[in-house]
């Protein structure tokens, strides 16, 4: 089975139907059949952190997906480590002439690292670092 990265915009589009991104991250993932996911639990915070202001419908809707997340077996979560953190620091460092944050670099070194090449993902930043971001792909 494929191994696709999954970023916050996608979950944020996937939690909000009034996102502009929500019919897209709904499209591609039917398109991509089966796929297993790849996410990291600093991802997961943005998401959390992004939606704390939402309202409590929308706080227990992330809730919600993160549990579900968490008990899926096509769903991998790779947990914050202090090596994980240090090697985001040193790419984030390494890279001054990017806008990458702490969490997009932890992201990259974590689909470098498992040789994965999409991720649900809007943001340039993925393509900027060698990545497809499949929620800009234009379908043909």
């Amino acid at each position: 089975m494929t191994a696709v990265f999954a970023d916050a915009g996608y979950f944020i589009a996937n939690l909000n139907d009034r996102d502009p991104l929500h019919d897209r991250a709904k499209t591609v993932a039917t398109d991509l059949g089966s796929f297993s996911t790849v996410t990291t639990q600093m991802v997961l915070a943005e998401v959390l952190n992004y939606v704390s202001r939402g309202g409590d419908h929308l706080r227990s809707l992330a809730v919600a997906m993160v549990r579900d997340l968490e008990a899926r077996s096509d769903v991998e979560i790779v947990q914050q480590t202090d090596a994980q953190f240090r090697a985001a620091v040193e790419r984030y460092a390494a890279r001054p002439d990017q806008t990458w944050s702490l969490t997009d670099c932890a992201s990259f070194l974590v689909m470098e690292d498992r040789n994965i090449t999409e991720a649900l993902a809007y943001d340039r930043d993925f393509e900027q670092a060698g990545f497809t971001a499949l929620l800009r792909e234009v379908q043909a």
